[in-house]
């Protein structure tokens, strides 16, 4: 694997765990994919929202978060295996371990 790939790679699972720590600081679990793009754009992870989807459908597939559509929105709610891996009370490959202390 190339050094850009694993960069590449590491970019990912970084926003990915970003996605899971919003959502488990948010009231009630649920953010839409529009306010996950700014929120990612805030800290340094200016995506398109196909990329956000991607990610949250990613989430859902590996039982992290759940994905609704609702009147054409998506909707991200994490899941509690999702909000074990955000505290790094879990491990899951694909999504970055959070640093001790979290």
């Amino acid at each position: 694997m190339s050094y850009n790939r694993e960069f590449q790679q590491k970019v990912v699972e970084d926003r990915r765990l970003a996605i899971l720590r919003f959502l488990s600081e948010d009231v009630d679990y649920a953010m839409n994919t529009s306010l996950l793009q700014s929120a990612l754009e805030a800290i340094g992870h200016g995506v398109s929202r196909d990329c956000v989807n991607a990610d949250a459908t990613w989430l859902e597939e590996a039982g992290l978060a759940l994905c609704e559509d609702v009147a054409g929105i998506l909707v991200v709610r994490i899941t509690q295996h999702g909000l074990d891996v955000a505290r790094g009370k879990a491990v899951v490959p694909g999504v970055k371990r959070p640093g001790p202390g979290y």
